[in-house]
């Protein structure tokens, strides 16, 4: 006890009382990689119900319809007006000679003269939550004659994303307390068969941080061991779904992202996750101990 912070000394302890408790430490490190497997499969679950609403999302549309009066070289000329309209990101010119092929297209005999359809242009928006005011200015340009815009399917992709994220969101917040619970009764016991040799360090006049700092390195090093773990057996399990869905011919419309796309991000999640939770859950765990 010579030096009043020495870091050397307190990873030592920290270090060497997890193999001097082994049980009790491995019981600590399965709580955490039960847990973060937990949080880690509803927050993957997430991501990828967001990125298919996204992709459903990107394959929104609306058309224009160009005043029936205009040629095909007048009405060609408004599609660099529509592409000046912030939050377009395609727009395609289909004549009227291609919307009446597209729309005779598995229909038997159908003789609707080509005049009838009139040239329009396919317009892709980047944020579909701005869908109607952009197809709003849209109409406004000279020469558009009318646009057929799918508001109601529009919005309720975005209250569908709004619901999902926020399930998400409320489910994870909820595991990450939980979790926290568990783990600090956890360690809490392991620390129970240790009460003794805190008691005796307190009477010998140690301060409470100087007993402190050890535990909570043994729940840094539990803590980052656990999410090691669970980043490990999560990236296995979430390949294994990842084939089952892609075999599967019932499930054909549903996309998954690689997981190594999304490594960067996960596995900074889950070494913080894992040292929050080991780190905290310790510190709550000693309290009750230190008050002798």
């Amino acid at each position: 006890m010579a030096k009043k912070f020495d870091i050397q000394y307190y990873f030592s302890e920290g270090f060497h009382s997890i193999f001097t408790h082994g049980f009790m430490s491995f019981a600590a490190v399965c709580m955490i990689v039960a847990c973060l497997l937990i949080m880690g499969s509803f927050t993957l679950v997430a991501v990828n119900l967001d990125n298919m609403l996204g992709d459903l999302e990107a394959e929104n549309e609306f058309l224009a319809y160009v005043d029936e009066s205009y040629t095909e070289e007048q009405a060609r000329d408004i599609k660099s007006q529509i592409e000046a309209i912030p939050n377009v990101s395609q727009v395609t010119f289909v004549t009227r000679a291609e919307a009446m092929d597209d729309f005779r297209a598995g229909r038997e005999n159908n003789d609707l003269p080509d005049e009838v359809l009139r040239d329009r242009f396919r317009i892709h928006v980047q944020d579909i939550k701005q869908l109607k005011a952009t197809s709003e200015k849209v109409q406004k340009i000279t020469g558009v004659a009318d646009v057929n815009a799918a508001y109601d399917i529009a919005q309720g992709f975005v209250l569908v994303r709004n619901i999902a994220t926020g399930v998400a969101a409320v489910l994870v917040a909820m595991l990450a307390v939980v979790s926290l619970f568990i783990i600090a009764n956890t360690i809490k016991l392991a620390f129970f068969y240790r009460r003794e040799e805190i008691a005796i360090m307190k009477m010998c006049g140690a301060t409470n941080s100087f007993i402190r700092w050890p535990f909570i390195v043994e729940g840094m090093l539990l803590g980052l061991t656990g999410a090691l773990v669970a980043f490990l057996l999560q990236w296995a399990v979430y390949e294994l779904v990842g084939r089952a869905v892609i075999q599967s011919n019932g499930l054909s419309l549903l996309t998954i992202l690689p997981f190594q796309s999304m490594i960067v991000h996960i596995l900074p999640v889950f070494i913080g996750a894992g040292l929050f939770i080991g780190v905290v859950g310790s510190v709550l765990a000693i309290r009750k101990f230190l008050q002798v």
